[in-house]
C-alpha cells in the first residue's frame, strides 16, 4: 500500500517485505524492509542488532546467507567471492529484498567464509 502526498510517494510498513532473520542458536526475529532500504537498515529501524562494519560491501562483517526469497545487492558486494555468492551468501549492508526473505545471520555466518589458520 502506497501513500501519496503531492508528488512524493511513501511506502507504508504494511507494504514492506517480510525478512525473517535466523541465528544458528535458534533465535529468530522478523523485520519489515521497504524497497528502498537494505536488510541492515530495516533491522536497525526495528532495533535488531546485526554485525556490520563498513556499510559499503567491502569488509564482509555483515555477511548473511539467503535461505529463501529474492534480494539483490544495491552495489557490488566486493567482500564476497563469486563462489560465496553462488552459495547464497549476501552482504546485509547492501542487500535489498525484492520479496519476503529468510536470511541466516550472525557472526557464525561470516566465520564460514574466513579461514582460521589457528583451528
Amino acid at each position: 500500500m502506497a501513500v501519496s502526498d503531492g508528488e512524493a510517494t511513501h511506502r507504508v510498513d504494511g507494504d514492506a517485505h517480510r525478512v525473517d532473520l535466523v541465528w544458528r542458536d535458534g533465535r529468530e526475529e522478523t523485520v519489515r524492509a521497504r524497497d528502498d532500504e537494505t536488510v541492515l537498515e530495516a533491522a536497525e529501524r526495528a532495533d535488531v542488532g546485526l554485525p556490520f562494519g563498513c556499510r559499503t560491501g567491502a569488509c564482509g562483517t555483515c555477511t548473511g546467507r539467503l535461505l529463501a526469497g529474492d534480494l539483490d545487492h544495491a552495489r557490488p558486494p566486493r567482500a564476497l567471492k563469486e563462489r560465496h555468492r553462488a552459495d547464497g551468501y549476501v552482504l546485509l549492508c547492501v542487500a535489498e529484498p525484492h520479496s519476503s526473505c529468510r536470511v541466516e545471520v550472525g557472526t557464525a555466518v561470516h566465520a564460514d567464509l574466513v579461514d582460521n589458520p589457528w583451528k
